[in-house]
């Protein structure tokens, strides 16, 4: 039996919201491989002063093509995994490849990605015992520094919308569960939140989301994917389960595979289609 749903699900993927089902396809052959005749995104390494740290700690910032300071753009902050830095997604992704590619075939709203690290603390380096209680911390503490640092450093530096309904929080394992747990927490910053397969730091769905009748209003998307095959798929679907049963609108999706950047190369494809604008997420997520 898991086999033939297994079978079916690579042929295929599911979006479940709270009161739907609906069939779509998984991205498309080719979706992540360079195409030099489009247009391109620029990267930038920058350098933003973490105060409670002491210390200048880096991120990676995509501009989309055609990027003009004449203009206000809505912002996603994605995050990585715990064995990652702010060039997890770079090298295992290629998220500017991805999106250069959806920009040329006009699927999304032009925006600005930043690429963090989300392990706040003076030697921010995936070396040593990643799973060390210090590092593990230092996740928690991202929270901080996000919103108090990044997020300020990246307002001041580029042609942003500060509007919280303009903002996007989303990111993979360990960064899935730090966008679910600062994202639900803070709606007056975020207003599109995704877990990619969310790890086991995510914190329980009662306390991610204690007042769903009052705060569902205020998200404009919650994403929630996973692959089929992932050990981890457990932490998703209960959060799933919580926010169906309170009648949050949200999307819950499966997709073909474990816990590795082909599910999450996927997840962005799909997820940053949907971002900032608010007709197709609320189409999906209904």
């Amino acid at each position: 039996m898991r086999k033939l749903l297994v079978t079916v699900l690579t042929l295929s993927l599911f979006i479940t919201t709270s009161w739907a089902q609906e069939k779509v396809q998984v991205a498309p052959a080719g979706f992540d491989k360079p195409r030099p005749e489009i247009p391109h995104g620029k990267l930038d390494t920058v350098a933003y002063t973490a105060k409670q740290l002491g210390t200048i700690r880096k991120a990676l910032v995509y501009t989309p093509p055609g990027y003009t300071k004449k203009k206000k753009y809505p912002v996603l902050y994605l995050l990585h995994g715990i064995g990652g830095d702010e060039f997890e997604w770079l090298r295992n992704g290629q998220p500017h490849i991805i999106l250069d590619n959806l920009y040329a075939e006009g699927k999304l709203e032009p925006m600005i990605v930043v690429l963090p690290n989300g392990r706040a603390m003076k030697d921010d380096r995936p070396v040593g015992n990643i799973f060390d209680s210090l590092k593990v911390q230092a996740f928690a503490a991202f929270e901080k520094d996000l919103l108090e640092n990044l997020i300020p450093f990246v307002e001041k530096s580029y042609a942003v919308d500060k509007d919280r309904k303009r903002r996007a929080l989303a990111g993979l394992s360990m960064g899935g569960g730090q966008s679910l747990n600062f994202g639900l927490k803070n709606l007056d910053t975020f207003a599109w939140v995704g877990g990619f397969s969310s790890a086991p730091n995510t914190k329980t769905p009662a306390e991610l989301f204690p007042h769903p009748a009052q705060d569902k209003g205020k998200l404009q998307l919650l994403w929630l994917s996973c692959g089929v095959e992932d050990n981890l798929l457990n932490i998703t679907q209960r959060t799933h389960e919580y926010l169906e049963q309170h009648g949050v609108p949200h999307v819950y999706y499966l997709e073909p595979g474990g816990h590795d950047f082909n599910v999450w190369k996927n997840d962005l494809y799909m997820f940053s289609q949907l971002l900032f604008k608010p007709g197709k997420a609320a189409k999906n997520t209904k």
